[in-house]
């Protein structure tokens, strides 16, 4: 080849191309697109790790892996007004997460007027002052571009209200893949400069556990929020590849139970002739088999554990 020199480019790498990685995680009410937002970013596939780097005490709900950065998206249960010990505890950990974090990135669906409930959330966020904070628009493939404008305008409002400046407000539509780029692309300039902090592709089954849990979870509380908001916790007990199965044709076995406060509820999660119960499990199997690209047969069981929201003891065994 002579004296040419293919590499164009010197061997330091040249200014401005810094590995970045760090932490985000999506607020919002239920229903703002947090999950499908989620899901977009990664790509359908959420990866989930082995070994936890220590900075992170978090569910780890997926990885967007870059040339240039690394985004860990980590979950935080919603914050809502607390009743209980459950709920206040709950809300701790939110504010603790928040605070860890270096990003969070607000959801506020494009075809809901700001409300209440945004408000209380907004309010929590002005108090978190270092962290910056992304308004992310979602749903915005399901309103006219004059509400969109309205919407952002809102926003923004809302921001010099409570007295803080937004990084970012992205309007996206994870659904038509609008603009879940560009809002990764905003994300990586947040994150503090570093190297990656999990192994690409690195899988793991413990917080598998925790992700199939939540949605059985999610799944037994459709359409029954408003009798059970909180009063549903759900524990895999074993995942186990069946014995006896062609290596082409696998098949794990889930055991999971679904617990309850109170007798009474039971029959709203078993449905009459266990209609809810069984619907649940085709749903989260679904669900299930999706995440693990397996199939799966599910076993789920109803128990009554007793006020388990006001007993340190049982929510301590049940992960909180």
């Amino acid at each position: 080849m002579g004296g040419m020199s293919v590499r164009t480019q010197s061997s330091e790498e040249p200014a401005g191309a810094v590995h970045r990685a760090g932490f985000a995680c999506f607020v919002g009410r239920p229903n703002a697109g947090k999950s499908t937002l989620t899901n977009a970013l990664v790509g359908q596939k959420v990866a989930i790790t082995a070994n936890q780097p220590q900075t992170t005490r978090h569910t780890v709900r997926g990885i967007v892996h870059r040339p240039d950065a690394q985004l860990i998206l980590v979950d935080t249960p919603g914050l809502h007004k607390p009743r209980t010990l459950l709920g206040e505890r709950l809300n701790d950990v939110v504010r603790t997460t928040w605070a860890e974090v270096d990003v969070i990135g607000f959801c506020l669906p494009a075809n809901e007027k700001l409300g209440p409930g945004d408000r209380f959330i907004a309010k929590e966020l002005a108090s978190i002052k270092k962290t910056p904070k992304i308004a992310i628009v979602t749903k915005t493939d399901l309103v006219d571009s004059k509400t969109l404008a309205e919407q952002l305008i809102a926003i923004d409002q809302l921001g010099k209200e409570l007295g803080f400046e937004w990084a970012e407000i992205v309007p996206v539509s994870a659904v038509g893949d609008d603009q879940v780029g560009l809002l990764a692309d905003l994300i990586v300039p947040l994150l503090p400069e570093g190297p990656a902090l999990y192994p690409e592709g690195d899988l793991t089954d413990e917080p598998e556990q925790v992700m199939i849990a939540e949605l059985i979870r999610e799944a037994a509380l459709e359409g029954v929020r408003d009798e059970l908001p909180h009063s549903i916790a759900v524990v895999v007990e074993e995942m186990l590849p069946r014995e006896d199965r062609p290596a082409d044709k696998p098949l794990l076995d889930i055991h999971a139970f679904v617990y309850i406060e109170r007798p009474s509820q039971k029959g709203i999660i078993i449905g009459p002739k266990g209609k809810r119960l069984k619907d649940v499990g085709i749903k989260s199997r679904k669900q299930i088999e999706a995440l693990l690209g397996t199939p799966v047969f599910l076993d789920l069981h109803v128990k009554v554990a007793k006020d388990w929201q006001r007993d340190p003891r049982q929510l301590r065994k049940l992960g909180f």
